[in-house]
């Protein structure tokens, strides 16, 4: 199972049942938890939140030791060991860099960048980008590319998607499909509106042109080729998992990583973070938009498809980039903007908790929108599981805000900020995918959704 609770560390004070979304974890008050994994979504918002732990100072070396040998950890680590953790896949990683008959790929999501540094001293929500392309860099990978490259891509599918839903009929409202723990849930509780999400794959599933496109221009053999995916979420291991993502011939993304877990490796391998150069991601793979960066913050792809939606349906340059009124942190939350002659009805879903009124509402005929974006975690893939720990919850509080507030001056501070403006991903179309939504790219960068409760329980 991706997320586990230890037996012989929880103490039962059920604060992981309370920030829970979908009510799966189980046992009495000052009792051992146990995970209902017929519910789960492997969100990992309990590993964030858990406070029962053993240390080397309260409880010894050799005990330590055995629970970090459990779980497959570097021996280098000597933080605390939660009750609450997640599967750690270094191993893996560490196995395809030492491999020399193995070319190894590496994407990194918009929201690890908005954190890594916080695992090295940093103040909560610096923004590393370049100080990251250059840690995986030293780490060995062959090529570092980066997953804001196929989060422009995801724009230019979802976008089309949406409109040709809009405009030529189709199963609305369309709900964004990037957050695997919403998919999950959705599959699971309302399988019967599994045709309401988008087709398109995830940012990192769209990696699948990493085996593809990325093997073709640099003449390697895919059935060589390793990806790692690093992550701010504990569900997207399920994901890459997932038996229908191997629309490249190869299981799309071989593993995927958390940022916490990326940072235990960069100290395992005695890499200074901090004095590292700036350098830049690997192209054309790794050029990215401000519209990609956003993904990583609630509202940031409603957004990022607007600033593209808007200019493909009227040929004209959207009046303002910063499309505020999508963005925020309340549970749920509904605009309308006019494209061209479409009154574009939108609404966000902040926190997996409130989306299930929302569904009813759908279900029951009395909420009329085009386009919903739901994200499982509080304030989106910033405040994910699989992000550095945060141990006092002001602290968390001011991460999240720290964070949000980097991704936007982020997105501010880049030259392109539209996703259908990164010339790379003109090339991509031009070179391979020939059109968005078109045979070749729907063949590699969409999929069904709605599996059977066997693929939950792997």
């Amino acid at each position: 199972m991706i997320i586990n609770i230890d037996k012989d560390i929880c103490t039962g004070c059920r604060e992981c049942a309370e920030v829970c979304p979908v009510s799966a974890i189980e046992g009495e008050q000052g009792k051992a938890q146990e995970i209902n994994y017929d519910k789960c979504v492997m969100c990992g918002q309990c590993v964030q939140k858990c406070k029962s732990y053993v240390s080397i100072v309260e409880h010894g070396a050799e005990v330590y030791d055995q629970k970090r040998a459990e779980r497959n950890l570097p021996a280098t680590l000597k933080e605390p060991l939660f009750a609450a953790y997640n599967n750690c896949n270094l191993d893996k990683v560490k196995a395809a860099l030492a491999d020399k008959n193995v070319i190894t790929m590496v994407e990194c999501a918009p929201a690890v960048r908005m954190a890594i540094a916080e695992d090295f001293g940093a103040e909560l929500g610096t923004v590393e980008a370049k100080k990251l392309a250059a840690a995986l860099r030293r780490i060995g990978f062959d090529k570092i590319y980066d997953t804001n490259f196929t989060a422009d891509l995801t724009i230019m599918e979802e976008g089309t998607e949406l409109i040709k839903r809009v405009t030529e009929g189709g199963k609305l409202p369309m709900f964004t499909s990037c957050c695997p723990a919403w998919v999950s849930f959705l599959e699971r509780n309302y399988p019967e509106m599994k045709d309401n999400l988008s087709t398109c794959k995830s940012p990192q599933q769209m990696g699948a042109i990493f085996k593809t496109y990325g093997a073709k221009i640099d003449n390697y053999d895919p059935a060589k080729i390793f990806t790692v995916s690093v992550m701010p979420c504990t569900c997207k291991e399920f994901e890459c998992n997932r038996e229908e993502m191997n629309s490249s011939g190869y299981q799309d993304v071989d593993v995927a990583i958390t940022t916490r877990e990326l940072a235990y490796l960069i100290k395992d391998m005695g890499i200074d973070f901090n004095q590292l150069p700036d350098e830049d991601f690997d192209q054309p793979m790794g050029m990215y938009t401000g519209a990609g960066t956003i993904f990583g913050v609630t509202g940031g792809v409603m957004e990022a498809a607007i600033r593209t939606g808007y200019e493909l349906i009227t040929g004209k340059p959207i009046p303002a980039v910063d499309v505020t009124a999508v963005r925020g942190s309340d549970t749920f939350r509904t605009a309308t903007l006019q494209v061209g002659d479409i009154e574009l009805k939108v609404g966000i879903v902040t926190g997996l908790k409130n989306v299930i009124p929302v569904l009813e509402d759908i279900k029951a005929g009395k909420l009329d929108l085009h386009f919903i974006e739901v994200m499982t975690c509080p304030v989106g893939c910033v405040s994910g599981g699989g992000q550095p720990k945060l141990l006092l919850d002001s602290e968390k509080e001011a991460a999240y805000e720290a964070r949000t507030k980097g991704t936007y001056a982020h997105d501010a501070e880049l030259p392109i900020r539209k996703s259908h403006e990164n010339p790379a991903i003109a090339k991509i179309y031009e070179e391979y995918l020939l059109t968005p939504n078109g045979k070749e790219s729907h063949h590699m960068l969409h999929t069904k959704y709605c599996i059977g409760e066997n693929e939950f329980k792997k």
